[in-house]
């Protein structure tokens, strides 16, 4: 009986996570935001995460935009949220309280690792292609996808995006946005 009661506080947990957090989530940025409320194991987490996602409580995808590397999402249904207004007074209020702090804490941390992003994905042992964003809300703001001729030179332009993306996003947009003085004589 205990044991269900557990099961049922974590399932109530991520659920009220999930509502408070009001975006899409991946599923690491969740369990860093579950397990310093109640210290979960990982394993028994994916194994409740991927019971609210069959009985439809949440809801998970693969952004578009990303498609080809992305892991999925995640995002609390309608049923998800009906469900967490009838069994929210499962979740102890000191708990409730912890997830509260840990979401103002870990909020502001887990958006800005999101804000940069660099991957770079081997076409063949001498070729690499590098994509590089900014983003902003949990959509792209910039994003340039360049090649690499090595893996070190892709780890190098994902370093220098990962260290510099604040630096180098202003330069490139006035370069693309600058009028060419050498165009304005030119018909097209």
């Amino acid at each position: 009986m205990e044991q269900d009661q557990s099961i049922a506080q974590d399932k109530v947990l991520i659920l009220y996570v999930l509502k408070a957090f009001q975006n899409d989530i991946t599923e690491s940025d969740l369990f860093k935001l579950i397990y310093p409320v109640n210290s979960i194991n990982y394993f028994y987490f994916r194994h409740i995460l991927a019971d609210l996602v069959s009985s439809n409580l949440i809801g998970t995808y693969i952004k578009e935009e990303e498609s080809n590397t992305a892991e999925p999402v995640y995002k609390i249904t309608s049923e998800g949220i009906k469900s967490l207004e009838l069994t929210i007074d499962v979740l102890p209020g000191l708990m409730r309280l912890n997830a509260d702090t840990t979401l103002k804490n870990e909020l502001n941390h887990i958006t800005s690792e999101e804000a940069i992003s660099t991957e770079f994905i081997p076409e063949n042992e001498h070729s690499y292609i590098v994509k590089c964003k900014i983003m902003e809300n949990n959509k792209p703001l910039f994003e340039i996808r360049t090649f690499a001729g090595s893996s070190e030179q892709a780890k190098l332009i994902t370093n220098n995006w990962q260290t510099n993306a604040y630096n180098i996003y202003p330069k490139m947009l006035e370069l693309l946005t600058q009028k060419n003085e050498n165009n304005k004589n030119k018909k097209v």
